[in-house]
């Protein structure tokens, strides 16, 4: 199943899998607002145990390297705001695509506001969905 966000209408109620791709989005903007305010408890709750980070230079991160990171205020997300998160959901994996504005500061160092692609996939476990891969790419 495809699904853009926004989809309206008596059909969206009564599908269970348009419920389940809003459930994702607004899990993937939990974990968004808990990285921008280091709420690191929710961080670690919507993160895999076997989570990796591809960042837009092309570094790959563990769960534990890139939330640690965050933790120690090494990485401080300023801003971090998606737009319309789009869905493909593939009964217990769902892929998430979506454009957003992000600002990071990275050891101190203030970068500029930019626009990025993420492409993130979710596995639900025990019953919630976590993040397992997730990749930023810079938009030149």
């Amino acid at each position: 199943m495809t699904s853009n966000e926004g989809a309206s209408g008596a059909a969206h109620e009564a599908d269970p899998a348009e419920a389940e791709a809003d459930l994702l989005r607004a899990t993937e903007r939990r974990r968004l607002s808990a990285l921008v305010a280091a709420d690191m408890e929710q961080a670690h709750q919507l993160h895999a145990h076997d989570f990796q980070l591809i960042t837009p230079s092309g570094a790959a991160l563990t769960k534990e390297q890139y939330l640690g990171r965050i933790a120690s205020g090494e990485f401080d997300y300023l801003v971090w705001e998606p737009e319309s998160i789009e869905v493909r959901l593939h009964g217990q994996v769902a892929l998430i695509r979506y454009q957003a504005r992000l600002q990071i500061v990275v050891r101190g160092q203030k970068g500029q506001l930019g626009h990025y692609w993420h492409t993130d996939s979710y596995e639900k476990r025990d019953g919630r969905w976590q993040v397992v891969w997730s990749q930023a790419t810079e938009i030149q």
